[in-house]
C-alpha cells in the first residue's frame, strides 16, 4: 500500500508525523517503499488470456521474413515505405549473457554504495552525538541529510539514465510520490516521466510494418499522417500520433509501439532486483519478502508486453462504464480510447487519440488558460475529477471486479474540452466474486454506521475487514481492523477509532497494525489511495464508502435477485421510463458541461461559481441526510 512499514519507523526512531523527519529516511527505507510500489504495480497483474481475443493482423511473408522475437538474433529489415529514401534499419538485438552480466554489475556497483552511504552517515551522526554529548538541532540535521539526498539522488539518476529499462519504472514511481520521498529524489528523477530515450522514427515504422502490414500493403496504405516526434516514450513502448487513410476510417489515432527486444532487458533488470531483494532478505528494514514478490513478478510480467490482451481489457472496461447494470447505455464519467479493430498485434496497438495533457501537467495548463488554482473553475474541475475516477473505479471494482490497475497522474488526462481521460490498460486486475461481495458489504457498513465510535458498527466493519483477508500484528486493539477500513475507504473521517491517526506516515497510523494485506486487493488499495491523495491535495473531503455505497447496494441486491431467479441473468429486459429519463439527464448534463467549456473566460468563471455553489449545497444536504 506504499506506506512506510512500522519496523522501519521503529528502527530509525523517526517521528513520521514531522515532514522533515520523513525526508531524512535512510536509503533502505526508500528502497523498501520503492519495491513495495513496484510490487503493487506489477507483481499481481491479471492474466486475461481466457478472454476472447481480437484476431491479430497477419504480417506479409516479406514482413515475416524480417521479424524478430525478443530471443532471436538481430536481423536487418528494409523499409518498404520510408520517407523519402529507403534506408536499412537494424533491430536492436536481445542482450547477450555478457551484456546482462555487465548491466547487473553496473547496477550493483551503483546501488549498493548509495544504500551503504546512508548507513555510514547515520552511524557517523550517532557517533558525533555520543562523543560531543550534544544532539544535533533539527536545522543541522536537515542540512546534513539534504546534502546526502542530493548526492544519492544524483548518483541514482545517472545510473538510471545509463541503464534505462525497468529501472525507469522505478524512477517514475519515486518521482510521482512527493508525499513519501525526499524532494531531492523526486526532482532528480522527474525527468524520467516523459519521452524517456525515444527510438528513431525509422525503427518505429519498421516495427509497425512488421506487425501490421499484410501482403502487398505499404505503410502509406494505413497511415495518411504519422508524426515523427512521439507523444511519449516509456520503458516498454512509445506512442505516436497518426491519421488513418480513408481505407481505415480517416480518423486521428495514437499508435503504441513496443520497443524491439525489450522483454529480455526488462526481465534481466527484474532478475537484478530479485538478487538485491535476496541479499537483504533477512534485513529487519524490509517489511516483506521481496525476493518472493519479484520471483512471482518474473513469471507474470509477460502480460505487460501483450498488446492484444491490452486491447481486450480496454473493450471490457469500456463495456462496463458505458452500460448500467440493466444493460442500458449510459454516459461514462470519463473518456477512454478504444482500439481500432484490424490494427492490433502483440507489439503494436492503434487506438483513439485523446487530445489533452496528463494530470501531472494540468495545473500548468490551467494557468496558461488563465484559470487560477483557487478559482471556482479549478474547484469545480477538482470535484469533477474525483467524481469521475470514483464512479469508474467503483463500478469496475464492485460490479465486475475487473479494473485499471495502474492509475497515476501520467495515465489520467485532462482533455481539451474539459473531460477526464484514462489511458494505458496494459495493467489490469481481476478480483474474485467473494472479494467483491465482501468489499460491497464493507462499503455499506461504513456508510450506514451510526457514528465513528459505535461498538456494534466497529465490530461489524472489523469483522468484514478480516473477512477480506486482512491480518494484523499481535497485540493490536480490537478496533484496529475497523480503523484500517475507515482509513482506506473514508477520507472524510476526522478521528479514527482507537486513537489511531489519519496520516500515512504517522507512527500511530492504523496501517502500522497491518501484518499483511490480501494480495488480491493490493491494487484496489492503490486505486483508493490515489483518489484519497487527490482529494487531500484539492482540499475536498471525500468518502469513497459514501460514494460507492449506492453501487455496493445495487450489486448486493442484484446478487440476491440473481440467485432467486433461475435461468436468467438477474436483469430485466424491460425498458423502464426512469432508465430513459436517467439516460437523458446524463446526456444533457454532458452537453451543458461541454457548452460551458467553450464560453469566454469571464463568463465561464461566473457560471462555474454558480455551479460550485449549487454542488456544495447538494453535498451538504446529502451529508446531513446521511447523519440523520
Amino acid at each position: 500500500l506504499e506506506v512506510i512499514p512500522n519496523c522501519v519507523v521503529s528502527l530509525y526512531a523517526i517521528d513520521a508525523a514531522n515532514t522533515s523527519a520523513v525526508m531524512r529516511l535512510p536509503s533502505v527505507a526508500l528502497l523498501a517503499l520503492s519495491l513495495r510500489s513496484i510490487s503493487s504495480s506489477y507483481a499481481f497483474t491479471t492474466h486475461i488470456r481466457h478472454q476472447t481475443l481480437p484476431t491479430p493482423r497477419t504480417p506479409s511473408s516479406s514482413s515475416l521474413a524480417s521479424s524478430t522475437t525478443a530471443d532471436e538474433p538481430p536481423k536487418t529489415a528494409a523499409l518498404a515505405a520510408t520517407p523519402p529514401t529507403s534506408v536499412a534499419v537494424e533491430f536492436p538485438p536481445p542482450l547477450t549473457k555478457a551484456q546482462r552480466l555487465q548491466r547487473a554489475a553496473k547496477f550493483w556497483s551503483s546501488a549498493l554504495p548509495i544504500v551503504l552511504s546512508y548507513y555510514s552517515k547515520s552511524a557517523e551522526l550517532q557517533l558525533t552525538t555520543t562523543l560531543t554529548g550534544r544532539p544535533l538541532t533539527q536545522e543541522e540535521e536537515e542540512v546534513i541529510w539534504n546534502a546526502q539526498h542530493e548526492s544519492g539522488a544524483r548518483k541514482l539518476a545517472d545510473t538510471i539514465s545509463s541503464l534505462k529499462g525497468f529501472y525507469v519504472k522505478t524512477a517514475q514511481i519515486i518521482s510521482s510520490r512527493k508525499d513519501l520521498f525526499p524532494k531531492e529524489y523526486t526532482e532528480a528523477l522527474s525527468m524520467f516521466t516523459d519521452n524517456v530515450d525515444p527510438l528513431p522514427v525509422e525503427l518505429i515504422r519498421a516495427v509497425v510494418e512488421k506487425e501490421l502490414l499484410v501482403r502487398g500493403e505499404t505503410f502509406e496504405d494505413i497511415f495518411a499522417e504519422f508524426d515523427e516526434v512521439p507523444l511519449g516514450a516509456a520503458s516498454v513502448a512509445q506512442v505516436h500520433r497518426a491519421v488513418l487513410t480513408p481505407k481505415y476510417g480517416s480518423k486521428e489515432v495514437a499508435v503504441k509501439v513496443q520497443r524491439p527486444s525489450i522483454e529480455s532487458k526488462l526481465m534481466g533488470d527484474i532478475a537484478n532486483l530479485k538478487q538485491l531483494a535476496k541479499t537483504f532478505r533477512d534485513s529487519p528494514s524490509l517489511p516483506l519478502d521481496y525476493y518472493t514478490v519479484f520471483s512471482e513478478l518474473e513469471s507474470q510480467l509477460q502480460d505487460e508486453f501483450d498488446f492484444i490482451a491490452e486491447s481486450v481489457a480496454m473493450e471490457r472496461i469500456y463495456d462496463t462504464i458505458t452500460k448500467d447494470r440493466n444493460g442500458m447505455p449510459c454516459e461514462s464519467p470519463i473518456v477512454m480510447p478504444r482500439p481500432v479493430q484490424g490494427l492490433i498485434s502483440k507489439r503494436v496497438l492503434v487506438m483513439d487519440y485523446l487530445k489533452g495533457v496528463p494530470l501531472s501537467r494540468a495545473a500548468e495548463e490551467m494557468l496558461k488558460r488563465g484559470i487560477d488554482p483557487g478559482s471556482p473553475e479549478s474547484q469545480l474541475f477538482g470535484r469533477k475529477l474525483l467524481r469521475g475516477l470514483t464512479d469508474v473505479f467503483g463500478r469496475c471494482i464492485l460490479e465486475t471486479g475487473f479494473f485499471h490497475a495502474d492509475p497515476h497522474p501520467g495515465n489520467i488526462f485532462v482533455l481539451d474540452d474539459g473531460r477526464i481521460g484514462l489511458i494505458d490498460f496494459g495493467q489490469v486486475k481481476q478480483i474474485g466474486g467473494r472479494a467483491r461481495e465482501t468489499l460491497a458489504k464493507v462499503m455499506l457498513a461504513l456508510d450506514e454506521r451510526e457514528s465513528d465510535e459505535n461498538p456494534a458498527d466497529l465490530e461489524l466493519i472489523g469483522k468484514l475487514a478480516l473477512e477480506l483477508g486482512v491480518e494484523l500484528n499481535e497485540g493490536t486493539p480490537p478496533v484496529a481492523p475497523a480503523a484500517v477500513a475507515m482509513w482506506l475507504f473514508d477520507g472524510s473521517v476526522e478521528t479514527l477509532p482507537g486513537g489511531y491517526e489519519k496520516g500515512e506516515l504517522s507512527p500511530n497510523s492504523p496501517v502500522k497494525a497491518l501484518k499483511s494485506f490480501p494480495q488480491d486487493l493490493v491494487l484496489v488499495g492503490r486505486s483508493t489511495i490515489l483518489i484519497k491523495g487527490l482529494s487531500s491535495r484539492l482540499g475536498i473531503p471525500w468518502s469513497l464508502s459514501r460514494e460507492w455505497a449506492p453501487t455496493a447496494r445495487s450489486v448486493l441486491e442484484g446478487n440476491t435477485k440473481q440467485s432467486a431467479v433461475s435461468g436468467t441473468d438477474g436483469r430485466s429486459n424491460k425498458i423502464r421510463i426512469r432508465d430513459v429519463l436517467s439516460l437523458l439527464k446524463t446526456w444533457s448534463r454532458g452537453k451543458v458541461s461541454r457548452a460551458v467549456a467553450r464560453l469566454p473566460s469571464p463568463m465561464r468563471t461566473k457560471v462555474a461559481a454558480v455551479a460550485l455553489h449549487l454542488q456544495k449545497r447538494r453535498e451538504a444536504r446529502e451529508a446531513k441526510k446521511t447523519k440523520e
